[in-house]
Formats: structure tokens, C-alpha cells, sequence
């Protein structure tokens, strides 16, 4: 990547994508928080901006910007900042980390992020402003939405669709041919069987044997 970039954020998200792009020796011109980074270490060498808009300082032909706004469930600040900087024009960078699988058949919209030891298998393609987050797996001909979030691993069985603003929680799984509306939350640990209506909340079963003694 010839472009230089500005990460967005100082938290956890953020850290491990400034890592990423450190290993891929991306030129990083600083970071935009609101407050200081709180991994010292790692942000120290990079210079600090406190507002959005000294963003607008840098020229959107030469420069991409790297959403690393974490995303958690009914919080649509990063997909907000994501469609408000696309508005003005600026570009983002799609980061896959070194340590991920992607096949060279599975397409990946801008924006996208895949972390560490994550798989996305042929024929998968995944939707701008998503993230594939760590050890998840995507596998063949899935189709991800857009502003989705595949959280620590999650298995995604072949031929899974999900609409916008899908989030998948930590350690859920979805069998194959399945169909997720839009603004949809799969709690941790829940396990998709069936197609999802938009709007829903999917629960882990919870089922408790009492033993006799």
C-alpha cells in the first residue's frame, strides 16, 4: 500500500490494528482520539490528534483512514463515522492481518478488517465497514453484510447470509444456508438453527436438568 493512513481510535480495537499495520509497514501519520491511547507502548512514536476534524487537514486523495472504532451491540458509532467520512470523500484502508487465512477467491468490500487466525473461505465475501474478528471462521459462499461484526470465534457454516448490522457474539455459531435479517444480535455463545427476522436479539438456549438424588 503506497498511501500513508490515520488510524481513528486509541482503545483495544484500535492497538491491535496499529499493530497490524506496523507488521504490513504502512506509513501511519498518528491517531485520532479524543483522549490518550492507553497503550503507551505501542502509540507513543505516532503523533496525536484529539478531534475529527483535524482530520479534514489531511487530503483525502494521498491519505486512508483506518476505523479502528470498536463495535458492540446497538452502538452505531463506528458505522456512523464510517458512512459520514465516506460522505466527505475519504477512502478506507481493507486490513487483513498476517497471521489470517483469506482465500484468494473470497472478496472483501472496503473498510473490511480480519484479524489473527481468522478464516474466510472461498467464494465468501464480506460486506464494507465489517470486522472478522479473532479465530472466527467464515466458510465457503457466505455472504456478510455490511457494518457487520463477527466477534472472537464464531463459526459461520457455508452459505450463510447476513443483512446490515449484523453482530455475531463471542463463541456463537451459525449452521449452514441460513439467512440473518438486518439489525440483528446473536448473543455469545447462541447457536443459529433456523432464519433470523430483522430486529432481533437470538438468545443461548438455556436448559437445566435437575438431578435426583
Amino acid at each position: 500500500m503506497s498511501d500513508s493512513v490515520l488510524l481513528i481510535g486509541s482503545g483495544g480495537h484500535a492497538s491491535v490494528l496499529l499493530e497490524m499495520l506496523i507488521e504490513h509497514k504502512i506509513n501511519i501519520m498518528g491517531y485520532v482520539s479524543p483522549s490518550p491511547a492507553s497503550n503507551h507502548m505501542l502509540f507513543s512514536q505516532y503523533r496525536w490528534y484529539q478531534n475529527d476534524e483535524d482530520i479534514l487537514q489531511f487530503d483525502k486523495a494521498t491519505i486512508k483512514l483506518v476505523n479502528g472504532i470498536g463495535s458492540l451491540p446497538g452502538n452505531t458509532l463506528r458505522a456512523d463515522f464510517y458512512t459520514n467520512y465516506k460522505i466527505l470523500g475519504y477512502s478506507f484502508v481493507t486490513l487483513v492481518s498476517k497471521d489470517a487465512g483469506v482465500s484468494r477467491y473470497a472478496t472483501l468490500d472496503e473498510g473490511v478488517q480480519v484479524m489473527r487466525g481468522a478464516i474466510i473461505q472461498t467464494g465468501a465475501s464480506v460486506g464494507y465497514n465489517s470486522i472478522v474478528n479473532t479465530g472466527s471462521i467464515v466458510e465457503h459462499d457466505c455472504s456478510i453484510g455490511s457494518n457487520n461484526h463477527i466477534a472472537p470465534g464464531v463459526t459461520i457454516s457455508g452459505q450463510v447470509t447476513s443483512q446490515k448490522n449484523v453482530h455475531f457474539g463471542t463463541g456463537s455459531s451459525v449452521i449452514q444456508s441460513i439467512n440473518i435479517n438486518e439489525n440483528v444480535i446473536v448473543g455469545a455463545g447462541s447457536t443459529i438453527t433456523k432464519d433470523v427476522e430483522e430486529n432481533c436479539i437470538c438468545f443461548p438456549a438455556r436448559i437445566t436438568i435437575k438431578v435426583r438424588k
